[in-house]
Parts: C-alpha cells; sequence; structure tokens
C-alpha cells in the first residue's frame, strides 16, 4: 500500500496517507496509457476540414481551347487540379476521428497513469486547498509554497475559487476527481490533489 505525505498550502508537512493500493499501486501499463493518450487527442479533433474536389468547383463546363493545333496538351476543363481555381486532388472532407477504448482498459490506463505519478514521486496530497481570495496571486503563492510550476490540480468538487485563481497561471490546470483524464495526469509534471479528491477517486476506481 503506497504511503505519501500530506501537506498544507504553506508547503509544511502536516502526515501521511495511505492510498488505495488497486488505484495508486496498480501494475504500469504504457501501451494502454498511449492508446487512451491517442483516443482523448483524436477525439477532439473537430474533423471539420474541406475543400472542393474537380467535380464540385464552379464552372469548367466548356473546353478551355480546341483539341488541336494548339501546341499545347489537350484539356476539357479549366477546373482540372493542375489549374489554377480549380478543384483540389483527394479533397479533405468532414470525418470523425474518434477511436473506441474500452471502459475497462480507460480505467485501467487511469490507474497506471496515477500510480505512475506516486512511483515517480509526483503526486502532492494537500490537507484542504482553501484561498484566502480567489485570485492569481494567491494559487502562485501555494504552489511556489509546493515547488510545482507545472501542475494538475484535482479537488473533490468544483470549487470556483480554486478554478478562478488557476485560470490565468500557465501550466496549471484545475479539474475534479470525475472527470480526470490520461492525457491531463501525464502532461503536467505535478499532480496536486486534495484529500477529498483521493476519496473520491479510490471510491470510483477502486
Amino acid at each position: 500500500m503506497p504511503t505519501v505525505k500530506v501537506f498544507k498550502t504553506d508547503g509544511k508537512e502536516s502526515g501521511k496517507i495511505d492510498l488505495n493500493e488497486a488505484v495508486f499501486g496498480a501494475k504500469i501499463n504504457k501501451s494502454i496509457m498511449h492508446d487512451a493518450v491517442v483516443a482523448q487527442l483524436a477525439g477532439a479533433r473537430q474533423g471539420t476540414q474541406s475543400a472542393l474536389t474537380r467535380a464540385e468547383v464552379r464552372g469548367g463546363g466548356i473546353k478551355p481551347f480546341r483539341q488541336k493545333g494548339t501546341g499545347r496538351a489537350r484539356q476539357g476543363s479549366s477546373r482540372s487540379p493542375i489549374n489554377e481555381g480549380g478543384g483540389v486532388i483527394f479533397a479533405p472532407k468532414p470525418r470523425d476521428y474518434s477511436k473506441k477504448v474500452n471502459k475497462k482498459v480507460k480505467r485501467l490506463a487511469l490507474m497506471s497513469a496515477m500510480s505512475s505519478k506516486v512511483a515517480d514521486e509526483d503526486i502532492i496530497v494537500l490537507e484542504d486547498l482553501k484561498l484566502k481570495e480567489a485570485k492569481t496571486k494567491e494559487m502562485v503563492k501555494v504552489l511556489a509554497n509546493l515547488k510545482a510550476e507545472k501542475a494538475l490540480i484535482v479537488t473533490g468538487d468544483v470549487d470556483r475559487d480554486v478554478v478562478r485563481a488557476a485560470s490565468n497561471i500557465q501550466g496549471v490546470k484545475t479539474t475534479i476527481a470525475t472527470t480526470l483524464s490520461v492525457y491531463d495526469i501525464l502532461k503536467y509534471d505535478k499532480f496536486i490533489v486534495t484529500k477529498d479528491a483521493v476519496k473520491k477517486i479510490e471510491e470510483v476506481y477502486a
């Protein structure tokens, strides 16, 4: 069972906490983490790009010049892809880039990602995350005390003060325990999570 230190927002240690072995001490599987990240990034693609093919571009119904005697290569349309104003060869069309990942694989990938943070000692458990004011400078102080720059901050429920205070800090993102993603966990150097969020994560994934 992994045991990690618990900190206050001033950076001082306040105790230790035992984490659930199944969630934070799982076997790290890089392959399924890769699959989950690829699926998430692919799903974020809009797939709305579109260009006109030769058949769709306007005009070009008449033969641009006679077949013989001009010394030029024969052409039947001025909207050929080799001409200016012509269609696009193999034009991109709207499509769905999303990839299917099974629920069990998603869960395993999340647990692998969280376990990797514990193994690398990149997890910071906070007693709580109460700010004096919902201001950026307050969150900057907390991050400086915890020696974290690029961090994912996880709370049990939506805390508008925390979200507001962290929203303007580059390299910092906030989320809640029930909407974690493998990509976000791996993207940020530090995984900052409150004790309340740890409890919810264990309830959901244990």
